[in-house]
């Protein structure tokens, strides 16, 4: 059976958002072909990371804490909504939550700790860690945009904790307002900001604002990359993408050839698309073999394994054919924090949030909210999450080629500094 080939991520906006709202008992709160001549910059493990001059020190550990996070969130998604696209942002659920933690304490502040993979990280280190990874995620390419922003909009009727302001606004660059939460206008401010700074593909996150919602904390992250080399649209053609019932529609598969950063083991082909001059972000697009299947190839997908796959990539030449797709994608992220271990948060006789205010205050739901999509010049993405507190393979000789043309798991990273900033399987692809 043949397969269809995946559709290279033309301009990608990746805005991601979390929106975090406390109330008075605390309620409502991220290839084209390679050229030839140059591969993509050498992956990062979990222990190593590559700099710029110009950038500042990226925590690894934070990043390994970041990837193992994301894939433990993106399994118990999967368990949530079997046979469906998901798509997520983990750096965006990470940024939001870290920026909560800054305000837990006790019980609540050690299962968070564990649920986000902090242990072995002190506050500060913490804090440091994510500005430092953000100075150096920031436009890393003329080609590549990515944009990340933070900020806190507090019920001016409430008094918050100075230091969880002051921590917030020094390590992750929140703008602070108070609005007043009794004004039927709040959420259209709210909104505006996340439209604005999502460039227009998240135009709402926020439904209502109550008079004792405490405080919204919400991060969001652009991207929009073209790949270093885009696909002809002319080669673009309607093929055969097999579903996994077994069915097959026709699908636009986009194609070209050239020389790529590749892997293939006995249950998997992958490949790395980059984007802009530098190369330094990819598209990373795991196709598991016909003998195989894409659940079976997500039992497989930890941290520990993605770290050695991506040390095990190596220049091959070769044709790539992917789908054109787009997806927006939803979900309550409530009950998968909470198989994680960070129920207590959700408890309102139990959550302790003591370093944000006075007033007692809990986790009422975290929604997330994603759109992607991938043509011939790039990749464009969004991503809103909100979170409510109420109150070696060895090396195969010859070309290969790569027709994705059955339900496949893909990944946007930072190759500097291994940041996975989206993540997601595409079982059905949307155009």
């Amino acid at each position: 059976m043949t397969r269809p080939g995946l559709s290279q991520m033309g301009a990608l906006a990746a805005s991601s958002l979390m929106v975090l709202g406390l109330m008075g008992c605390l309620q409502s709160t991220l290839s084209a072909r390679a050229a030839r001549t140059q591969p993509d910059p050498m992956p990062v493990s979990s222990s190593t990371h590559l700099v710029a001059k110009s950038s500042p020190m990226v925590n690894s550990q934070l990043v390994t804490a970041n990837t193992r996070f994301g894939f433990n969130l993106f399994h118990q998604l999967l368990k949530q909504q079997p046979g469906q696209n998901v798509f997520i942002s983990p750096s965006s659920v990470a940024i939001a939550l870290a920026m909560t933690y800054n305000g837990a304490s006790g019980e609540t502040q050690q299962a968070m700790r564990q649920t986000l993979e902090l242990q072995g990280l002190s506050l500060a280190a913490l804090n440091q860690a994510h500005a430092n990874l953000r100075a150096s995620l920031e436009n890393p390419d003329p080609q590549v945009k990515l944009a990340i922003a933070n900020s806190l909009w507090a019920n001016q009727k409430i008094p918050l904790k100075p230091e969880f302001l002051q921590r917030n606004q020094e390590f992750y660059g929140a703008k602070v307002t108070n609005l007043n939460f009794a004004d039927p206008k709040a959420p259209s401010v709210i909104n505006q900001w996340v439209e604005k700074n999502t460039n227009g593909k998240i135009p709402q996150i926020v439904d209502s604002v109550r008079p004792d919602d405490l405080l919204y904390l919400i991060n969001a992250i652009y991207f929009k990359g073209d790949w270093t080399v885009a696909f002809d649209r002319r080669l673009t053609a309607n093929k055969p993408f097999y579903l996994a019932s077994g069915k097959q529609k026709l699908h636009p598969l986009m194609s070209q050839t050239g020389d790529y950063r590749y892997l293939e083991t006995d249950q998997f082909q992958a490949v790395s698309l980059p984007y802009g001059k530098q190369r330094r972000m990819s598209l990373y697009v795991f196709l598991p073999k016909e003998s195989s299947n894409l659940s079976s190839f997500l039992t497989s997908l930890t941290e520990e394994n993605w770290q050695s796959w991506m040390k095990q990539f190596q220049t091959r030449s070769g044709s790539v054919q992917m789908p054109r797709f787009k997806l927006e994608y939803n979900a309550q992220l409530k009950p998968a924090l909470t198989a994680l271990g960070m129920g207590v948060a959700f408890n309102p006789a139990k959550a302790d949030f003591a370093g944000i205010s006075a007033a007692p205050a809990r986790i009422d739901e975290v929604k997330h909210k994603t759109f992607v999509e991938v043509n011939e010049e790039g990749t464009e993405a969004a991503a809103v999450t909100s979170v409510g507190i109420r109150m070696t393979s060895a090396p195969i000789e010859g070309p290969f080629t790569l027709k994705v043309d059955r339900p496949f798991f893909t990944a946007i990273r930072d190759n500097q500094t291994g940041e996975i900033l989206f993540m997601g399987t595409i079982v059905d692809p949307k155009i």
